[in-house]
Formats: structure tokens, C-alpha cells, sequence
């Protein structure tokens, strides 16, 4: 009797990994969130670009500064895209199974290649520190720092999210 306890146990206790796939399933409609909405941004930003050239000959005061912030939304957005792909994906290999597909393709990149949580973290941490560095630079574009010294604060503050992530990896591959 406790046997068989115990390998009823088991069974649920391995099989409960696929709740991971909410997760997954969660990510992957982000993901695609993400991807639409930033791409009709860009699609609105070109549309109005062009009616303006084609209606008045010249582009609005402004638009250049509001161009430059949609871009930068807009990629900010692609970036945290991809960081649920990465994530979904990894999660995926690492809890419920390997992408056969993805292994078996000359083509396939090695960035959605997950083989450790560790390797999930540092591809996570790269796209994160990349979404860090648009954050940054769509702040110091837009706010108006009444001290310069904010923007130095800023950035120091991704330098140190950085210098994390290059330990984090130095001590990983030890």
C-alpha cells in the first residue's frame, strides 16, 4: 500500500510540471502583444509621416522629437517581446520537453537553444540590459532632468546591472 503511495506521489509530483505551459501559453500571447502593438505603432508613425509630407509639404514642430520616442517605445516593446519568447521557449525545454524542430534545424539559433536555468538567465539577462539601455536613452531624451547629476544616476545605474550580469557570468562559466 505505501508503494503504491509513493508512486502515485511521484507521478503527480513529476506531472505537475506542466503547469509550467500556463506560464509558456501566458509569455507567448505577450509576446504577440507586445509584437503587434509595437509594429502598428510603427506603421501609425509612417502613416502620419507620410500625410503630412503628401498634405503640407513639411512635417509638424515636434514630430521629429515624437518620432524618436515612438521608435524608441516601439523597440523598447520588440526587446521585452523577446525576452517572453526567450523565456517561454526555455521554459518549455527546460520543464516539459526538448524542441525537436529547433535541434534538428541547421538553422536554428543558438540564443533559443536553452539547456540550464542558468542559460536561460544569462540570455535573459543580455535582452533585459539591452531593454535597461533603451530605458535609459528614452529618458534622457525625454524628461527634463532638473539636475544633470539624475541622468549620471541613471546610467550608473545601469552600469551596475551590468557589471552584475558580467560577474554573474564570469562566476557561471567557473
Amino acid at each position: 500500500m505505501l508503494s503504491f503511495i509513493e508512486k502515485w506521489f511521484e507521478w503527480f509530483l513529476w506531472n505537475s510540471r506542466f503547469i509550467v505551459l500556463l506560464a509558456v501559453l501566458a509569455s507567448l500571447l505577450g509576446m504577440l502583444l507586445l509584437f503587434v502593438m509595437a509594429a502598428e505603432s510603427m506603421v501609425y508613425l509612417a502613416s502620419d509621416f507620410i500625410s503630412q509630407v503628401i498634405v503640407s509639404g513639411h512635417l509638424r514642430e515636434g514630430f521629429h522629437a515624437d518620432a524618436v520616442g515612438t521608435i524608441i517605445a516601439s523597440i523598447d516593446d520588440f526587446l521585452l517581446a523577446t525576452v517572453l519568447l526567450i523565456f517561454a521557449l526555455g521554459m518549455y525545454e527546460l520543464f516539459i520537453s526538448k524542441i525537436d524542430i529547433a535541434q534538428s534545424e541547421k538553422s536554428a539559433s543558438q540564443i533559443l537553444m536553452i539547456k540550464s536555468l542558468d542559460d536561460l538567465k544569462d540570455r535573459l539577462v543580455k535582452v533585459v540590459l539591452m531593454i535597461l539601455v533603451v530605458a535609459f536613452f528614452k529618458n534622457v531624451l525625454h524628461v527634463s532632468f532638473e539636475d544633470p547629476l539624475n541622468a549620471l544616476y541613471m546610467g550608473g545605474g545601469i552600469l551596475l546591472v551590468s557589471l552584475a550580469a558580467y560577474f554573474s557570468h564570469k562566476a557561471g562559466n567557473h
